[in-house]
């Protein structure tokens, strides 16, 4: 167990701030090449006579990794408990690379046969592991390693960097297509893509080797509970604070990914243009990058919980009539200033939610719980959210549908939130275990 006594955190620098959310950046460095080269990574390994069913297939094998991802969140979390953040932040990074060097580097199905396809399977399945488990153990280190008074800004760099990874893809991607042509990167340069974000693995490696252990003065990891002990004592004393903060998650969840199918409802539902659909994610990833900043510092000054309420609040509020006025005014404007105001809003609430979650729950069981819920939530509304609101629309003919599902989820995710403690100025440094 971990000593009672209360240590001074760990001074944490911008180096080691960017190695610790360098893992999440790569989550979404990874998830936004994937759907720039879908089609490409489709013929690439499953080749067919038709174009959709090669896409189709490239889908499914990304949403292999969904399903990963909560025995990712259950064993790495679990061992970030048991073990130590540091171990597992460097087990989750290692994972990531091998996954993706798996898939840049396998020959296509047209040399290797069938063995492509296992190679990338197994690829996006270790690679699901890792992501699962990335999450808890390395938001628990920022949020222990940073000055009280400014955890709720640290953490929201776990936020922020993936806007930041999305819009670098977004421009890798524009640069590497006007220098090689189309052709070539639908045939080999999309790999490039996977490479350049291997680079700067090694980087995270080492810097990630050498940060301090924020676990607990005394922390024993061969004295440590078992994971199934820790997941006992998580889900029996705290199962009323996993099953809110589930809730909360989704409702992010599902904002994230309603922003996400933006480009696709701009040129299938509004008839934009495919350049001006394209440019979507541009309105999407700056949000992202700015707003969750601000809800750092918002919650640092007024607290976690008003900052996770009203923006989620608004969303709820504002989801129908910004749709109503996008479909009566369809344009570019329109679609990328409601993109805007949805990820600006969802931004500045997620950050609340990702320094509060892991705040209320003892260290002993910190980022296993996180990691679970958080892994949960992805895995069931990240991977179907899109196909849900797109299968609406072409069922019930109403264009309305994502309002009307966003503005549902965003409801539960309010209610979910006035039930969670407030938790800034909480002391995390103590062992804490008996908290309910």
């Amino acid at each position: 167990m971990h000593s009672p006594a209360s240590a001074a955190p760990p001074r944490l620098d911008r180096k080691a701030v960017g190695a610790v959310v360098l893992g999440n950046a790569l989550e979404f460095y990874d998830f936004t090449i994937y759907a720039f080269f879908a089609t490409s990574i489709g013929a690439t390994f499953f080749p067919s006579d038709s174009p959709t069913d090669s896409l189709l297939a490239s889908l499914a094998l990304f949403g292999i990794g969904y399903v990963m991802r909560p025995v990712g969140g259950v064993l790495i979390g679990a061992f970030a408990d048991r073990a130590g953040r540091k171990p597992a932040m460097l087990i989750t990074i290692a994972l990531m690379a091998v996954g993706m060097l798996m898939l840049a580097a396998c020959p296509g199905t047209a040399v290797i046969g069938g063995w492509a396809q296992v190679i990338v399977i197994a690829g996006r399945l270790i690679q699901g592991l890792a992501l699962g488990g990335e999450v808890g153990p390395s938001t628990a280190y920022l949020i222990e390693a940073a000055p009280a008074r400014h955890r709720g800004f640290v953490a929201s760099w776990q936020i922020a960097s993936q806007g930041c990874a999305a819009l670098f893809a977004g421009l890798f991607a524009t640069v590497l297509t006007l220098i090689l042509g189309d052709a070539a990167m639908a045939g080999w340069g999309w790999r490039l893509m996977f490479g350049l974000g291997l680079l700067v693995v090694p980087v995270g490696l080492v810097i990630r080797s050498h940060l301090p252990e924020t676990a607990g003065e005394g922390h024993d990891p061969a004295a440590a509970d078992s994971t199934a002990a820790v997941l006992g004592r998580l889900l029996c004393r705290h199962g009323r604070m996993l099953g809110l903060t589930f809730l909360v998650i989704a409702a992010s969840t599902v904002s994230n990914a309603v922003g996400t199918n933006m480009p696709v409802y701009a040129g299938a539902t509004l008839g934009l243009s495919e350049m001006a659909a394209n440019a979507v994610p541009i309105a999407l990833g700056l949000a992202s990058v700015i707003f969750p900043l601000l809800g750092g510092w918002l919650a640092d000054r007024f607290g976690r919980r008003p900052v996770m309420i009203w923006p989620r609040a608004l969303i709820l509020v504002l989801a129908v009539p910004a749709f109503l006025w996008m479909l009566g005014n369809p344009s570019a404007f329109s679609v990328y200033a409601v993109t805007f105001l949805l990820s600006a809003l969802s931004s500045i609430n997620a950050a609340a939610v990702i320094v509060g979650i892991p705040e209320a729950l003892p260290r002993a069981v910190r980022s296993a719980g996180l990691s679970i819920v958080y892994a949960l939530s992805v895995s069931i509304f990240g991977g179907s959210t899109n196909y849900v609101v797109n299968w609406l629309i072409a069922a019930t003919g109403d264009r309305m549908a994502p309002a009307y599902y966003l503005a549902a989820f965003s409801l539960v995710g309010t209610v979910a939130a006035l039930l969670l403690p407030e938790t800034r100025g909480r002391d995390i440094h103590v062992d804490t275990a008996t908290r309910g």
